[in-house]
């Protein structure tokens, strides 16, 4: 039922803001207790975790806020400045990084919460209650919850923002969107949004506020500028993110690509249709679902126009504000409808943490990136106690793995060289090969037809060189599979079977070759 009259906002008290971070705090800790042992996963290994090391390690000076053991790009220094502080004080370690990521979690959790209170205020019952458990069970939401990376706290501060802002408190919204574009540069959609919403409404000395983040930001690209001579870091991080979307197949495929998940994945389906019907009968039509709406569609396009990589994860901070859209749209359902759909729907967002869809996804979506990185680490401490002394060639991340201690996955760098490399067999005497992306026997996008796009307009190849390493002088001596992902080690052939040295009391959850 929709009320009748707005309702006025209700004043909470400090305890019960505590009450609800507590308990969103143990939610988050007690389900992703299982994980929080894991060494890092992919763009971990790659950029923030670096990143957060070279600022960690270089005592917050100026200069290791630009990084210099990983390639430097765009993305403004906010998560990896909190992970160095946190670090400082707990001392560094993967357990550690994952606690300060999931105290993120659990503040994104509360201030989803509020956020739903405040655009559900014409809304009767206690749909904010289903909209923040739909997030906190969601497959992106629980991976990134407990992942180094930047698109789980811009969520945390775009919400913050928004619901700042609603409540029209212009200074705090202001502040709150400059620790947003701190975390993550596109986060300036938001004050750019509310500083156009207040011009409109004529209320030009509260939008002047909303040019603090836009100057904030300037002042870290201009610091990037003049340490490495490139605005966005790198030229080739500014052709893949602002020149490579742009093709009009490619634009159009990650637009289709980002409302198919927003509005169809993990049975959202059910909460699309009860949007529409809503939007028939007004539901939507305050000044805050207006503006939260507009939120959505900008960041929908701007994230369909940039970004190389179209990640779903990108759209996570506005998944909250989806969620309470589609819990609020329920609330026209009468009878055992409305908790036949939000259970349904519920259900179907839980399954997602543990079906993997028929063609390839990120494995960072759901639970599937825990299965990649448990396959490496086995391979890695199986590497790491057989051939300690000798070369070995791989693929990324595993090349990183192996060589940085740091990373969780050895205690001791090993000698590594990468597939992708000219001549990856020189000097190499093992050879381990993995699944990079999921591909099951069923999948569409085995589809000839499929690939002839790929490669057209995505530049798509085969996994590197793996069918001419396989081809060669190789002799298999393990392999790993676990719920469709596989892992393999090669010995270089000597012609000899010299295998009685090799550990065979590797932890190992699939079948070795003899």
């Amino acid at each position: 039922m929709i009320a009748e009259e707005p309702a006025r906002r209700r004043h909470i008290r400090s305890a019960s803001y505590l009450f609800f971070l507590v308990l969103f705090a143990l939610v988050v800790f007690l389900t992703h207790a299982p994980f929080m042992r894991l060494p890092y996963y992919w763009d971990e290994l790659g950029q923030f975790v670096p990143a957060a090391l070279d600022i960690f390690q270089g005592g917050f000076s100026l200069a290791s806020w630009i990084p210099h053991s990983t390639v430097p790009n765009v993305h403004p220094p906010g998560v990896m400045a909190y992970l160095a502080a946190f670090w400082t004080l707990a001392g560094y370690s993967p357990l550690h990084t994952r606690i300060a990521m999931l105290l993120l979690a659990s503040l994104a959790l509360l201030v989803a919460f509020l956020l739903a209170i405040e655009l559900c205020r014409n809304v009767r019952g206690a749909p904010a209650f289903m909209a923040v458990i739909l997030l906190s069970v969601s497959p992106l939401f629980f991976a990134q919850a407990m992942l180094a990376q930047l698109d789980m706290p811009a969520m945390l501060f775009t919400c913050l923002a928004l619901l700042l802002f609603l409540q029209d408190k212009t200074r705090l919204a202001a502040l709150a969107c400059t620790a947003l574009v701190m975390v993550k540069e596109t986060g300036l959609l938001a004050p750019l949004l509310f500083g156009v919403c207040l011009l409109y409404e004529k209320r030009r000395s509260d939008a002047v506020w909303f040019l603090i983040p836009a100057a904030v930001l300037s002042a870290w690209l201009l610091l990037l500028a003049h340490v490495t001579g490139h605005i966005f870091g790198n030229s080739e991080f500014t052709r893949y993110n602002l020149y490579y979307p742009l093709h009009p197949v490619r634009l159009s495929l990650a637009l289709g690509r980002r409302l198919y998940y927003l509005f169809f994945q993990d049975f959202h389906w059910i909460g699309t249709v009860a949007i529409l019907l809503a939007w028939r009968r007004r539901l939507f039509s305050t000044r805050a679902w207006r503006i939260a709406w507009v939120l959505i569609g900008i960041h929908v396009i701007f994230l369909s126009v940039v970004g190389g990589a179209m990640l779903e994860r990108y759209l996570l901070p506005v998944l909250p504000v989806l969620y309470a859209a589609m819990v609020a749209a329920m609330s026209i359902y009468k009878g055992p409808l409305k908790l036949a759909c939000q259970l349904a729907l519920l259900a179907g967002v839980m399954v997602g943490n543990f079906w993997n869809p028929p063609y390839p996804f990120p494995f960072e979506n759901n639970l599937a990136f825990t299965d990649f990185v448990e396959l490496q680490q086995t391979a890695a401490g199986f590497v790491a106690r057989n051939y300690p002394g000798e070369r070995i060639a791989t693929l990324w991340p595993l090349t990183a793995a192996l060589s940085r201690p740091e990373f969780g996955y050895v205690r001791h760098a090993l000698s590594v060289r990468s597939l992708n490399s000219s001549d990856p067999r020189r000097g190499a005497q093992v050879f381990v090969l993995f699944s990079r992306m999921w591909e099951p026997e069923w999948s569409w996008a085995k589809i000839e037809l499929v690939r002839k796009i790929w490669r057209r307009f995505y530049d798509f190849e085969p996994e590197v060189t793996i069918p001419e390493i396989r081809q060669g002088p190789l002799t298999p001596v393990a392999h790993w599979e676990r719920r469709g992902q596989w892992i393999e080690v090669y010995e270089v052939s000597t012609g000899t079977a010299a295998t009685a040295h090799w550990d065979r009391t590797a932890e190992s959850p699939a079948r070795r070759y003899p």
